[in-house]
């Protein structure tokens, strides 16, 4: 009974494609059996039996390999009677003896096995409508693949430029950055509950105590340091652009009375360079400007 059961729970535990498999093996062992009978055996092991199945599926795989190689080697996609003839010759079977063979008086007729479809392989991913071929490609060319190999799929959005949902995305946005340092600073800091049972709930974060309470509101704030400090950079710059201007006027007035002096009565150019190719004038060698800023009045 055990056995019986266990036989019957692996049937039905084996996919189509396995019973597919076996269907075929089932017959290739009749045919076995048949020929042996035909040649006088009357009985056999099941080794021996086995042995020979393999060697027949051996030789019919390897026969239909050929005949598949000899196709596609004259572009074409489907074997052919000479292609089987070709591959049993090169394999070294005497092909002019297979209508006596077949015509053979004492053969066995062996019933045709059922018909078994072929097991479908289930596609992994399925989008759009298979392609045909065009009228100008021939029909033993191969398929197009699956439409999922070439279908153009974005993967991303166009961003939203509603302005009400932009607003409404920077608040909650915000909300939950604020959320978050709350709950940061709750865990990290000290903290004080509004329940003395319970702790954890509710926790709220706890005050420090200053000794100079007025003293934050005597002191600038943050944004108004950052615009002073704006507007102390522009006035210095406003002062060094003077006084560079400043000094490049009065050297170039003493660079001038310099050649005047320098210069012989009769007119010549000396051959001294004067005090002004000294000076550096490149424009990533002269001081940092930075921008003025505005004050907003």
């Amino acid at each position: 009974m055990l056995t019986g059961e266990r036989s019957g729970g692996n049937k039905t535990n084996t996919s189509p494609a396995e019973n597919y498999y076996l269907a075929r093996r089932r017959t290739l062992q009749v045919v076995v059996s048949s020929l042996l009978t035909e040649c006088g055996f009357e009985s056999a092991e099941k080794a021996a039996v086995e042995t020979l199945t393999e060697m027949m599926q051996s030789y019919i795989t390897e026969v239909g390999r050929c005949a598949k190689a000899n196709c596609e080697h004259t572009a074409r996609s489907t074997p052919t009677l000479s292609d089987v003839v070709i591959t049993l010759v090169e394999m070294g079977f005497n092909v002019d003896t297979l209508p006596v063979y077949a015509k053979r008086s004492q053969r066995m007729v062996i019933t045709a096995p059922p018909v078994t479809n072929a097991p479908v392989i289930p596609k992994s991913l399925v989008a759009g409508q298979k392609r045909t071929h065009p009228a100008y490609i021939p029909s033993h060319f191969p398929e197009f693949p699956d439409p999922h190999t070439y279908i153009k799929t974005p993967t991303f959005r166009e961003p939203v430029s509603d302005y009400q949902v932009v607003r409404e995305k920077a608040a909650s946005q915000r909300r939950d950055v604020e959320r978050a340092l709350t709950r940061f600073m709750a865990k990290t800091g000290e903290t004080q509950s509004l329940f003395k049972d319970d702790l954890t709930t509710f926790p709220l974060i706890a005050a420090r105590p200053s000794s100079i309470p007025y003293l934050s509101a005597l002191l600038p704030s943050e944004l108004e340091l950052q615009t002073l400090e704006e507007t102390d950079s522009s006035e210095q710059d406003d002062q060094t652009d003077t006084e560079n201007n400043h000094n490049n006027t009065m050297h170039d007035d003493a660079g001038a009375d310099k050649e005047n002096s320098v210069l012989p009565p009769g007119g010549g150019v000396p051959t001294v360079k004067s005090n002004e190719d000294n000076m550096i004038d490149n424009p990533y060698l002269r001081p940092v400007k930075k921008p003025k800023v505005r004050r907003k009045k």
